[in-house]
């Protein structure tokens, strides 16, 4: 399968996820409820590196970009639509990272649409908090291979980015694309490649800050994939509720 099919495969299952849930009551406000508490998480774990002034733009990048509670409707209908013209339009090295995007879009939509769903029967047994209801959810979905391959493919994602930064005449070239880019309905994905090269790009070190950067997540979203599966309940729950603040 070429980028172009993998691209717009990805859009079309995260399209049938959301129209299957769709006809169940108050799983969208679920899914809301799921994004948002995700993202507090990212928000409280990463704290120190959103203060960074080295690691800042990185950080706020990955929380608004890759574990942001944001609706992706108008970005999938674009991948969907533009497809074909990607390739035509973007180097080889840009439209990997597209590749990479879309497919960790589809398996984080998978996880979190089960994890909404979990909530509904969660809440409807009686509300313990947030904190308990979302280990709670997050045990009953399991998952745990699908969890850490998520983060592989989010570590994969900042990795391409991080390569590109060392492309030579890549961001002239980005920036000459914008016009093009905008004009054949692609400038939701121009504006993260823009926003991920330059973050990656500023970062000082010229690659051993985005390795430090990049293997932080590593060993702190590892550690949260541990505990939220399998470590004691009552102890993550008042470490999760201290990131939820």
């Amino acid at each position: 399968m070429d980028a172009a099919d993998t691209i717009r495969d990805a859009v079309a299952r995260v399209g049938a996820i959301r129209q299957k849930a769709a006809g169940y009551p108050g799983l969208g406000a679920a899914l809301v409820t799921v994004k948002a508490l995700q993202a507090k998480r990212f928000a409280g774990t990463y704290g120190d590196l959103l203060r960074s002034t080295e690691y800042g733009a990185a950080a706020r990048f990955f929380l608004d970009d890759l574990y942001s509670d944001k609706d992706y409707s108008q970005r999938d209908a674009q991948f969907s639509r533009i497809a074909g013209a990607l390739q035509r339009l973007f180097p080889q090295q840009v439209i990997t990272t597209a590749v990479s995007l879309a497919q960790l879009h589809l398996l984080t939509e998978e996880l979190d649409w089960q994890m909404a769903e979990q909530w509904v029967l969660h809440s409807a047994a009686g509300s313990q908090g947030d904190a308990p209801n979302y280990i709670g959810c997050w045990r009953s979905v399991g998952r745990t291979e699908d969890r850490l391959r998520q983060l592989e493919v989010v570590l994969s994602v900042g990795k391409e980015l991080d390569r590109l930064t060392r492309t030579p005449g890549l961001r002239l070239m980005l920036r000459m694309m914008r016009g093009p880019a905008r004009a054949a309905g692609l400038g939701s994905l121009q504006d993260f490649l823009e926003t991920g090269f330059d973050t990656f790009a500023n970062m000082s070190g010229k690659g051993r800050s985005a390795d430090e950067f990049l293997n932080t997540i590593r060993t702190r979203e590892s550690s949260w994939i541990e505990r939220l599966s399998h470590g004691n309940a009552e102890q993550c729950g008042v470490e999760l509720k201290r990131c939820l603040i």
